[in-house]
């Protein structure tokens, strides 16, 4: 089995405060792996340690069987990554903003051209090119976030719950267009059910500690739930366990 995402023991401290406490994880090559978890229970630090933008304090990560500690910049040539808050400029055009990513990436000029091409036509944003990202509405900005990250070919893309403060139709194409990326290995972190369901496996993340990592359907038929959410509550009640 091939692991492009490995965590053991995976930990971040501030200070008194632990936000991320003893993950264990192992994303397949070529899955959408969601972690799913509401505010404040650890998304976006084990999202960050695992894209190199934070050193973990104590534990090991590998991605693309490369140390997130020691190989961090080979790893960020390899990746995308979609925080929360990413920065499109707002005074770029949509095409001024995929030239600054490829550029920033270093992406050959013939090269350049052609996923430019390709990323508008598959974000539906081909029309709307010369337009500036400010001027977008927030699901297109989103799906031009997007395009930027896939502008130099990742193998792994990281996305820190991409759809928060889009509307439902937003999202929807947002996901149309994640399933129709099978050559990327996908880590998604997100607070909505309905998107944890469309994941190949998914982690339950609560108070920085894994409770659950398997499919949605292998979660439900453990905790005996109808729904993820109601799978959720039980392992809560059960208390924080450990699964990869």
């Amino acid at each position: 089995m091939e692991y492009v995402i490995e965590a053991l023991n995976l930990t971040k401290k501030f200070e008194n405060f632990t936000a991320v406490s003893e993950v264990n994880l192992k994303v397949k090559k070529g899955e959408i792996f969601g972690l799913v978890g509401p505010d404040g229970a650890g998304k976006t630090t084990t999202m960050r340690l695992l894209s190199t933008a934070m050193e973990q304090t104590s534990g090991e990560a590998k991605v693309l069987g490369m140390d997130v500690r020691k190989e961090e910049e080979k790893i960020r040539k390899r990746i995308g990554y979609l925080p929360q808050r990413f920065s499109l400029y707002g005074d770029l055009s949509v095409e001024e903003n995929l030239d600054f990513f490829a550029d920033l990436y270093q992406v050959k000029k013939e090269l350049k051209e052609k996923r430019k091409k390709e990323l508008l036509e598959f974000t539906q944003l081909a029309s709307f090119c010369d337009r500036r990202a400010q001027h977008l509405s927030g699901g297109m900005q989103k799906k031009l976030a997007l395009a930027c990250c896939l502008i130099h070919e990742p193998e792994v893309l990281f996305l820190d719950e991409p759809t928060t403060g889009v509307d439902p139709v937003s999202r929807k194409e947002f996901w149309k267009i994640l399933l129709h990326l099978p050559q990327l290995t996908i880590f998604i972190a997100t607070p909505y059910m309905d998107e944890a369901e469309r994941c190949h496996r998914l982690a339950f993340i609560r108070e920085g500690r894994i409770l659950i990592c398997d499919a949605p359907s292998a979660i439900k038929e453990k905790t005996r739930a109808r729904n993820l959410e109601e799978a959720f509550v039980v392992l809560v009640e059960q208390g924080v366990g450990s699964g990869e």
